[in-house]
C-alpha cells in the first residue's frame, strides 16, 4: 500500500526507476508475446496438416493390413513382422524459437527396401509389401506429428507464462508502483508547502521583532532629546 512507503526524494527517484525498468520489461514482453503467439499460429497451422495427414495414413494403412490379412492370412502377416531385422532409429534434438527450446526429432530406416524388410520375395506378397509401405509411412507421420505437437505443446505454456508477466506487470505492479508514486509526490509536495509556511511565520516574526525594537529605539531616542539640560 501506499502508505507504507516512506515519503522521500530518495524512494522517490527509486520507484521512478523501477517504473521506468518495469514499463521497458512490459514493453518487451509484450513484444515476446505477440511473436510467440504468430509462430504458434504457423506451428498450429503446421500441426493441423499433419494430423490431417496422419489421419489419412492411418485410415490407408488400417486398409492395407486388413487387405492383406483377409488375402494372406494372419499367419504370413505376423510371419513377414517377425522377419524384420533392422528396426527405425529416432533421434531428438532440440531448437529455439524466440527462447522456446522444441525438439527437433529425426528418424532413420522407417522405409525400406523389400530386401531390407527381411522377408525376401519369396516369402513375401504384392498385399503385404503394400500393408509395410502403409504402415512405414504411417509411422513417418507419427514421427512429425509428435514432433510438432510437442513444438506446439511447449510455445503454448510459453506464451502462457509470457501473458502471467504482461498482466502482473500491467494489473498488479506498474498500478502499485504509479500510486506510491503520486502518494510520494503528494506527501512532498504537503511538506514543502508547509516548510513555506513555516518560513514564512519566521520570516513576519523577525520583521515584527525588528519593527518592534525600531520603535523602541525610535522611543528611546525622542525621550532622551526631551529631557531638559541641567543648569
Amino acid at each position: 500500500m501506499a502508505e507504507d512507503v516512506k515519503p522521500t526524494r530518495k524512494n522517490l527517484m527509486a520507484i521512478e526507476d523501477r517504473i521506468e525498468l518495469s514499463e521497458r520489461g512490459h514493453d518487451t514482453l509484450e513484444q515476446k508475446r505477440d511473436g510467440l503467439i504468430m509462430e504458434f499460429m504457423d506451428i498450429l497451422d503446421q500441426a493441423q496438416d499433419v494430423r490431417s495427414e496422419l489421419n489419412e495414413n492411418y485410415e490407408t494403412a488400417q486398409s492395407k493390413i486388413n487387405m492383406a490379412r483377409a488375402m494372406e492370412g494372419d499367419v504370413a502377416v505376423r510371419g513377414a513382422a517377425a522377419a524384420l531385422k533392422e528396426h527405425p532409429e529416432i533421434t531428438t534434438q532440440s531448437k529455439n524459437i524466440m527462447g522456446v527450446v522444441v525438439p527437433q526429432i529425426e528418424s532413420s530406416r522407417v522405409k525400406k527396401s523389400l530386401d531390407q524388410r527381411g522377408y525376401g520375395l519369396l516369402g513375401s506378397s504384392a498385399r503385404i509389401d503394400e500393408a509395410a509401405d502403409a504402415y512405414e509411412e504411417l509411422l513417418e507421420s507419427i514421427i512429425l506429428a509428435a514432433e510438432v505437437e510437442t513444438a506446439m505443446k511447449k510455445m503454448l505454456e510459453e506464451i502462457e507464462t509470457t501473458k502471467r508477466r504482461v498482466n502482473a506487470l500491467e494489473f498488479k505492479l506498474l498500478p502499485d508502483l504509479y500510486e506510491n508514486k503520486e502518494y510520494i509526490e503528494q506527501k512532498l509536495e504537503e511538506q514543502e508547502r508547509e516548510e513555506i509556511f513555516r518560513l514564512k511565520k519566521i520570516k513576519a516574526k523577525k520583521e515584527e521583532e525588528a519593527k518592534a525594537e525600531a520603535e523602541e529605539e525610535a522611543a528611546e531616542a525622542s525621550a532622551a532629546e526631551t529631557v531638559p539640560a541641567d543648569d
